[in-house]
């Protein structure tokens, strides 16, 4: 599969290439359609501590790279790519590394969230990094139902959060499990930072969902400049252009790297429904 063209060009939809210049690359195009990025290395749950620290070096690479050509972009990181199911101790250097050089050059590293397993984990590194360095966020699942309280103590402590519904399986104890309970969730929350947040990032394709923030803020009196939405690279992108058009803030989640078809066989084997998904967004514009 990842040597097929035609598996190539399934990804190029999806994926900016699988090099760090093809990601800068495609990042001046987004920049110039009036949009924000936050790159991903594709690679999570590596199996060794050197595997962890090639990732932190890529994403350091990616932080200099930004930085050095202007581009208006961060970077997003996952904590099994960093490490955390070998060594928390490891995970935790990696990661302050990066945060480190992210306050120095003014810019944002965004923690992914992965599954439940690591959630509790993954909020305590990042409000133990954001104390000392603030150039880090968190992500924030709509279909947990510990969010709200997770979304309050976020607020609380200034530590900027990116609101999605959620992709992993996970069991009833810990997750809704029917799409109007996570979609209800995911609204609630999304006042609840809009609101009170620091520029919170509503990611999400839903039109429902968009209509939603954008009457909330009309209502509120919002700034628009005080969030963002948040989408992935190649999935609507004509709604992409309509808010762009209509004056607001938009930022895409850019993966690269060589480790493209695991990402997408992960996702699918997480939820099936993503197959689905996948498939209307490669008709779509």
């Amino acid at each position: 599969m990842e040597t097929s063209a035609l598996a190539k060009r399934l990804s190029a939809r999806f994926v900016a290439g699988e090099t760090l210049a093809d990601v800068l690359r495609a990042g001046r195009r987004i920049n110039s359609e009036g949009i924000a990025l936050t790159i991903d290395h594709l690679g999570e749950n590596v199996t060794s501590l050197p595997e962890a620290e090639a990732s932190r070096d890529v994403c350091l690479n990616a932080l200099n790279e930004i930085a050095k050509n202007g581009i208006d972009g961060n970077v997003s990181i996952k904590l099994t790519q960093f490490g955390i199911a070998i060594s928390e101790q490891a995970c935790r250097a990696n990661v302050e590394q990066l945060v480190r050089r992210a306050g120095e050059l003014n810019s944002f590293v965004r923690v992914d969230m992965e599954s439940s397993e690591y959630t509790e984990r993954t909020l305590q590194l990042v409000c133990d990094l954001h104390a000392q360095y603030k150039a880090v966020g968190a992500v924030i699942q709509a279909y947990l139902h510990r969010s709200e309280k997770d979304v309050e103590m976020l607020c609380r402590r200034g530590i900027r959060v990116r609101l999605c519904k959620g992709a992993y399986l996970e069991p009833l104890q810990v997750a809704f499990q029917k799409k109007r309970e996570v979609n209800a969730n995911f609204v609630r929350l999304m006042k609840l930072l809009l609101a009170a947040g620091i520029y919170p990032a509503i990611a999400t394709h839903d039109p429902k969902m968009i209509e939603e923030a954008k009457s909330f803020v009309l209502a509120r009196n919002i700034a628009r400049e005080s969030f963002e939405f948040q989408m992935l690279y190649g999935i609507r992108r004509d709604l992409q252009r309509a808010l762009v058009a209509e004056g607001y803030r938009l930022r895409l989640y850019v993966p690269f790297g060589k480790a493209w078809y695991p990402y997408f066989m992960r996702r699918l084997a997480e939820r099936p429904a993503n197959l689905v998904f996948l498939a209307r967004n490669l008709v779509r514009e």
